[in-house]
């Protein structure tokens, strides 16, 4: 009795009495427990959800992509399922759409969006940056492809979100290695139109490192560094030859990092191309500001 059970299944099979229910187990979901000294992952949290429903639920959204293997799933996320209820518990969200047989799959015994499925469903319901980082994850995850997702999103013309999800597919990309480096290109192909690459490849033959991003024909490569970077004395010394190689092969490497603004991180790279004498082709509705905000 470790993970999510049903309580009155567990009554009803003498495995549990009423008193060893109620004051060693809590409840999760209604007539759902767990044991009052575990802290749910998920993965419990979607077991639960998916028992509460009588195990006819479709398990959906970010809960779906986790189980497809996706990376930054928080526990906290709401559970989402494809069902036919109106008074979903907190912690649930319940939608009663339209889902074909090949549109499901099965994980840990459970029903589940497929990957195509379950990216047509995060790129309609939420909004374009949080739908992208979750992608890019699924992507990265599964290698799942916008092409037969948006095949997939003809068969529900009349869905909800289908002008969302075209925004949010064209921009999905499995080369991100993490939320902060899906908002570190949103925030670049944004402004500028110039074709930007993620896990560009610098080497010799010999020797290979990937930047985060790149811009090709400029040789302007960027990298969003996360505190360990900085705090883990081998990473930073690491990084120090890392980026000698880099800019040895000709590449100018700008390093980011939660403190910089967008506007300090557009500066840097509009300087780049212009040590580079490259003028970047403006988005049109960009900001195109001169005068960085640290």
């Amino acid at each position: 009795m470790r993970r999510p059970f049903v309580g009155s299944e567990a009554l009803a099979s003498g495995a549990l009495t009423r008193s060893a229910l109620r004051w060693n187990y809590r409840r999760v979901f209604p007539d759902v427990y767990i044991p009052v000294d575990v802290q749910p992952t998920l993965y419990d949290l979607t077991v639960a959800a998916w028992l509460w429903s009588g195990r006819r639920g479709v398990i959906a959204g970010a809960a779906a992509s986790a189980l497809h293997g996706a990376r930054w799933v928080a526990p906290t996320v709401p559970i989402e399922m494809i069902w036919q209820n109106g008074r979903p518990p907190p912690g649930l969200v319940v939608r009663n759409e339209r889902i074909d047989g090949d549109e499901t799959c099965v994980r840990g015994g459970m029903l589940v969006t497929t990957p195509e499925r379950t990216a047509f469903d995060l790129a309609r319901h939420l909004r374009r940056d949080q739908a992208v980082a979750r992608l890019d994850a699924l992507a990265n995850a599964t290698e799942v492809k916008a092409v037969d997702v948006l095949a997939l999103a003809e068969r529900h013309p009349a869905a909800r979100g289908i002008r969302r999800a075209v925004a949010a597919l064209s921009l999905m990309d499995g080369g991100a290695q993490s939320p902060r480096e899906t908002w570190l290109r949103l925030l670049l192909v944004d402004e500028w139109l110039d074709p930007l690459r993620t896990q560009v490849e610098v080497g010799d033959g010999r020797t290979t490192v990937h930047l985060d991003l790149g811009y090709d024909e400029p040789r302007i490569g960027l990298e969003y560094e996360g505190s360990h970077h900085s705090e883990d004395r081998r990473t930073y010394v690491h990084d120090i030859g890392r980026t000698e190689f880099i800019e040895r092969h000709g590449w100018v490497a700008i390093k980011v990092v939660k403190e910089h603004s967008p506007e300090l991180i557009r500066f840097r790279v509009r300087e780049a191309f212009a040590r580079r004498g490259v003028t970047p082709r403006l988005r049109s509705g960009s900001r195109n500001r001169q005068r960085p905000r640290p």
